[in-house]
């Protein structure tokens, strides 16, 4: 915030009851600290629009590339000539699967509007193209394309055929798909783009997961602090009442108030649909559930190779991935691969002898997705800690994972770590990076046990964590985000309270297999068995092959990553697992169609 010279000094005099020649010496002192502040101030501003200046120089050759005479041919050879007039509507934002469009000649204006203004975003001429990511993910896009010229001659091409070359003529997938991805990193970093607009109070958990759903499904978006003189302008123009909230103000500038995660996805086009409304089923090669760092290399897998391939996530692909998986879940939808977000399996059924014979009923569709092969991809959801007021504050002092994002709500406080694993050592490493103190709270009496040795000497010998051993943590407080704890001693019963804004729960995973039918065996914590493990089961005793080390005890149905009993609870594994069940997945067709 700029403040002006004239209310620094009246802040400063406010305070101060002096005579005249006092009073003038704290006129020269507020001058001086409020240049100082104002010199602060600029030299900040400055040093950030000289890296966002540096930013746009070096990936402007990335974002806009000059396509050569045989890319141009190539694109053309893909699509349709179009005539547009200046003013005439090439695609508004908020619509799904546009046709990818070059310009030939004339020029186009690709602009937001926001509150009866209009932000231009780019104005592309002869031999541009334009879009970014939502062009290969088919989400909804997130401006407005017009005719610029009086008229200009452009190129469309669908965006199902678009995808399809992507996948199959390298010679412009490269140079598009790091063109589309850098334009989306380059908008994300424009302080005037807006994209979606979330209105929530600032410590609104709703709020909050909105932001998250968003964020984590790599759509642009806004949170705007409903106190703020911009949260209340916009409050009072869109008619918004501290009741409606939270809000998502639509590309088209309508208010949803509180508005559930079904309809954000299907505002922002992650909700697609699988079929239309007079289908009662969908056939596919395979079926994917989940879209971790497991389902999502599958996805890429099958689909690179040829499977028809629907993928179902119940709230963001990427899992423990997080933001790196992008890159993943584009390449998938470049080989044809069907995603919808959130979409929750509700159950798992078998047809014996059919062509497709598993089915799957999907929460919200009418329709039943049938499958020659399924790959169970579900992961696994952490254990909630077991203290009072803890469910308050989920997202607002709780959390599961120790990110940029939730560190820096601890940093120069005291932060607390529940768990004795490896992904609480490393949490406890990477938020003692930024808080005065960490407590790491055990509920036994050593890390070795469940710490690898490396990891548990790291965190004993690092000066600002404290290890409290034979510790629980009994109840949560704060108004309207945690303030504080209480944790107990369980070996003397004494009791104390601690100050902090951030507990980090690292107590383990419970797997998402709830919904499996009972002929999926699982062992004694619910994680899925497979290959030798369930070679004995009857389903396996009637075959004349064994399973696969990734299928389970119903021949065609597999499982990778942390929902499977015995894999390594890490990324990259899951990553691993994900291609070898695709392996499976072929083999196991291979024999189906050998029979």
């Amino acid at each position: 915030m700029t403040i002006e010279k004239k209310q620094w000094k009246r802040s400063i005099f406010n305070h101060t009851q002096s005579s005249p020649n006092v009073e003038a010496a704290l006129e020269i002192n507020a001058s001086i600290c409020f240049d100082s502040c104002v010199t602060f101030q600029r030299r900040i501003m400055h040093t950030t629009e000289e890296a966002d200046a540096r930013f746009y120089r070096d990936t402007e050759s990335i974002a806009f590339p000059a396509l050569s005479d045989e890319q141009l041919a190539t694109l053309e050879s893909l699509g349709t000539r179009r005539k547009v007039n200046r003013g005439e509507i090439v695609y508004k934002a908020g619509q799904r699967d546009v046709p990818f469009n070059l310009v030939l000649s004339g020029e186009l204006e690709v602009f937001e509007s926001r509150d009866g203004e209009e932000q231009i975003l780019g104005v592309p001429g002869p031999r541009d193209f334009v879009g970014d990511i939502s062009m290969l993910t088919g989400t909804a896009v997130i401006a407005t394309v017009r005719g610029k010229a009086e008229e200009s001659e452009i190129v469309q091409i669908p965006a199902a055929r678009f995808r399809r070359a992507l996948a199959e003529i390298p010679s412009v997938s490269e140079t598009i798909v790091s063109a589309l991805i850098m334009r989306r990193k380059r908008l994300q970093r424009d302080r005037e783009f807006t994209g979606l607009r979330i209105l929530a109070d600032r410590d609104s958990r709703e709020g909050h997961q909105l932001d998250d759903f968003l964020d984590k499904n790599h759509y642009p978006h806004r949170v705007i602090d409903a106190a703020s003189e911009q949260g209340q302008t916009l409050a009072q123009r869109m008619n918004l009442a501290s009741r409606d909230l939270p809000a998502l103000i639509t590309p088209s500038g309508m208010p949803l108030r509180h508005p559930s995660l079904r309809e954000v996805a299907r505002v922002a086009g992650l909700l697609r649909p699988l079929a239309s409304e007079d289908e009662d089923e969908i056939l596919s090669d395979l079926a994917i559930v989940g879209a971790g760092p497991a389902g999502l290399a599958a996805a890429v897998y099958a689909a690179s190779e040829g499977l028809n391939t629907v993928v179902l996530e119940s709230y963001a692909p990427g899992g423990q991935a997080g933001a790196s998986s992008l890159i993943e879940q584009l390449q998938a939808f470049r080989f044809g691969a069907k995603f919808t977000t959130p979409s929750q399996a509700l159950s798992l059924g078998y047809t014996p002898d059919a062509e497709h014979p598993h089915f799957l009923h999907i929460e919200g569709c009418n329709a039943v997705l049938r499958a020659k092969a399924v790959i169970i991809a579900t992961g696994a959801n952490y254990r909630r800690l077991d203290a009072e007021g803890r469910e308050q504050f989920e997202g607002l002092g709780v959390y599961y994972a120790a990110t940029p994002l939730e560190a820096q709500l601890c940093s120069g406080s005291t932060a607390i770590v529940a768990g004795a694993g490896n992904s609480a050592g490393q949490a406890a490493m990477f938020v003692s990076e930024g808080a005065q103190k960490v407590l790491l709270v055990v509920r036994g009496d050593s890390l070795t046990k469940n710490m690898s040795s490396y990891l548990s000497r790291r965190v004993e010998t690092k000066k600002n964590i404290q290890i409290l051993y034979q510790t629980e943590i009994r109840r949560m407080m704060g108004r309207r985000k945690l303030e504080s704890v209480e944790i107990e001693n369980t070996g003397t019963g004494a009791r104390r309270m601690v100050e902090t804004p951030a507990v980090f729960s690292m107590t383990g995973a419970l797997p998402c297999t709830g919904w499996l039918p009972a002929e999926i065996e699982r062992d004694d914590k619910g994680f899925i068995l497979t290959g030798a493990k369930v070679a004995q089961s009857s389903a396996w005793q009637k075959m004349d092959r064994a399973p696969g080390p990734m299928e389970t005890s119903r021949p065609g149905v597999f499982a990778a990553g942390d929902v499977r009993s015995g894999s390594v609870k890490r990324c990259a594994a899951a990553v691993g697992e994900g291609g070898m069940a695709v392996a499976n997945v072929h083999r196991a067709l291979a024999s189906y169609r050998t029979h």
